[in-house]
């Protein structure tokens, strides 16, 4: 087998990366998810399991359970049992749950549970996009209405960052950071005020 390409072999020690950072470059836009659900305030957007129950198993936190729902709605999967097969071999998700992999009961019972947070954060997402003026005006998206929109209003978000030289993960970050204390009416100028954040 000289002419061919050969795999590398199965028992070898090191086959991957040791930081399980290498596997994510800067500009995957699972860093933007990421950001995103890190500032939110879930016990104000009404998700159960926030403060945890003081006997029992422990459960997930549900930062960990809407990172999972927000990839499933990026990538179009939306059964739990396909969610729980990719939280234990595909690369993003691991980074993005530090390597926890609910079973898929759990994710779908954070579904059932927390619609209205869900709708809540979705719609807090599109909002604070329109607000610092990342749409376009041509936004095209497959599948489901409300998952195309969702998937949209991310994408649409790191186009537009990279359009106006700013790295998407750090851009948002930085907004996200100074939102808390920014004043609604004077909202759009978080988005002027990141003109020093380039890759």
């Amino acid at each position: 087998m000289k002419r061919f390409i050969e795999e590398a072999s199965r028992t070898q020690v090191s086959l991957l990366p040791e930081y399980l950072e290498d596997f994510v470059a800067e500009d995957n836009p699972i860093r933007v998810v990421e950001a995103f659900v890190e500032q939110l305030d879930l016990a104000t957007l009404e998700f159960d399991g926030v403060d945890p129950a003081a006997t029992g198993r422990p459960s997930y936190h549900p930062a960990v359970l809407l990172k999972i729902y927000i990839y499933g709605y990026l990538n179009r999967i939306q059964s739990s049992r396909r969610l729980e097969r990719e939280c234990q071999c595909n690369l993003e998700l691991m980074w993005l749950t530090g390597r926890l992999a609910p079973d898929f009961k759990t994710i779908a019972d954070f579904r059932r549970d927390n619609g209205k947070a869900i709708r809540n954060v979705c719609r807090q997402f599109v909002v604070l996009c329109r607000q610092l003026d990342l749409f376009s005006q041509s936004l095209v998206a497959a599948g489901s209405l409300r998952s195309g929109k969702r998937a949209a209003a991310i994408m649409s978000l790191i186009q537009s960052a990279r359009m106006n030289g700013h790295d998407p993960y750090a851009y948002l970050k930085d907004v996200l950071t100074r939102l808390p204390t920014q004043r609604v009416s004077e909202i759009g100028q978080l988005s002027r005020g990141n003109q020093d954040i380039t890759e």
